[in-house]
Formats: structure tokens, sequence, C-alpha cells
């Protein structure tokens, strides 16, 4: 039991990813594929879309792509700073579930084409993220 503590332990201390690996989107659309879907379709991507926003935005100083820790970025990986860490994440998806329900439950009355304008700015905004990671 001993043995299994300390791995307990010591898994429990390592150094998290200040960027989750959900920010990732599978595949940026063009206007014209996301006029031929289903607004069902779109209402899915416009949240996913601002789920990828919402988990990286707070972290660009720091990194635009998971993988980065505390420790990568010299930021001791301490007890307080791990609690920190985890109290964002836990704030981060608590916000993101109550977004979901909103969404789930106003979006479907929003007009199509302005669906499919705020996922191109979404995806655009998320590609120029990955092009700021390159001005470092």
């Amino acid at each position: 039991m001993l043995v299994s503590g300390i791995g307990v332990a010591q898994k429990k201390n390592q150094p998290k990813s200040i960027i989750s690996d959900g920010v990732a989107i599978k595949k940026y659309h063009s206007k014209a594929e996301l006029d031929r879907m289903a607004k069902g379709e779109l209402l899915v991507l416009y949240v996913e879309r601002i789920e990828s926003l919402v988990k990286l935005l707070p972290y660009i100083a720091f990194a635009t792509k998971p993988g980065v820790t505390m420790s990568t970025l010299g930021i001791p990986n301490d007890s307080d700073n791990r609690k920190a860490l985890d109290d964002q994440f836990d704030a981060t998806k608590e916000y993101l579930e109550s977004n979901a329900e909103f969404q789930k439950r106003i979006l479907p009355y929003s007009d199509t084409n302005d669906l499919v304008s705020a996922i191109i700015f979404y995806e655009e905004t998320l590609k120029s993220l990955h092009q700021y990671s390159e001005f470092h």
C-alpha cells in the first residue's frame, strides 16, 4: 500500500498542461461547407468553437497549444500553484457547462446566416492564435 500511495502522490504532483488537450478543433470550414449544413450541426460547431476559445484565450501569454506546463515556464510546481490552476480549470468547466445549457436553449432561435458568420469568425480567431504562437 505504501508503494501505491507514493505513486498516487507523485502523479498528483506532476506538472499539468496549462492548456487542455480539448482545445483543438478537428476541422476548419469554408462558408460554402457551413451553408450546406443543417442548423443542428451548426449549433454543435458554434458551441465547440466557444469551448476551444474559452479554454485557450486566458493562457495565450504562456502558450497556444497543449503540453506547456507551469514547470516548462519556470513557474514553481508547488501545491499553491497547482491548486490555483485546478481552481481555474474547475471554474472554466462550470462556465462552459452553464454556457452550453444556455446555448442549447437560446441559440436555436438565432439566424442561420449569423451562426455561419460567427463560426467563421471563431475559426479565424483560432487560426490567428496558432499564427500568434509563431511570433514567440
